[in-house]
């Protein structure tokens, strides 16, 4: 697991010693900044269910001024802080300790609001469907939801007006989404 390109390009990461972390593959993460390119550079990044935090990292080294980093796992809060300072990142970094509706629920009270939101939560849970609705007051306007699920996640018809799905590609087992706002929510 590596940083993919930009100002940390090449720095091995450092990996989770379990299975309960599922980390982004370095050919998953590159099609997906692949596709939202031109959304990164001074971008504010949310990375939820962050795991090792290599896919904020990678918007970061890619020109993202900001990233902040939630996770409830402890082994996945070590790696974060870990790779966070094998990249040097501290300064443009935060990390949040906790559930992620907790955190959301946080970062709106603080009126903080991000252009770039990374979803990759458990597996067959049904979390991308449950977390959409809920990230909308962090969410900046013009914002991305880059949403990642197993393909044969059954995925609940969208029930949120918030979000539209713009894109979807599938990498082996791997699904992204890509939803944005449309110019008028409900």
């Amino acid at each position: 697991m590596r940083i993919i390109a930009g100002a940390f390009r090449g720095r091995r990461l450092h990996a989770p010693n379990s299975a309960r972390i599922r980390p982004t593959s370095d050919r998953v993460r590159e099609a997906v900044f692949s596709m939202i390119a031109e959304h990164v550079p001074d971008a504010r990044v949310l990375d939820l269910f962050a795991g090792t935090g290599a896919v904020g990292l990678e918007a970061l080294s890619r020109g993202a001024r900001f990233c902040c980093f939630v996770d409830n796992g402890t082994e996945a809060l070590r790696l974060i802080r870990a790779n966070i300072e094998l990249c040097g990142a501290q300064d443009r970094s935060r990390i949040i300790h906790g559930t992620v509706a907790s955190a959301l629920r946080r970062l709106e009270s603080e009126n903080e609001l991000f252009d770039l939101v990374f979803l990759d939560p458990p597996y067959g849970k049904g979390y991308v469907e449950q977390t959409l609705p809920i990230i909308r007051p962090v969410a900046g306007v013009g914002a991305l939801v880059i949403a990642e699920r197993h393909v044969k996640e059954l995925q609940e018809p969208m029930s949120e007006p918030a979000w539209q799905k713009d894109r979807e590609r599938r990498y082996g087992d791997t699904l992204i989404s890509i939803y944005s706002r449309p110019a008028i929510s409900k």
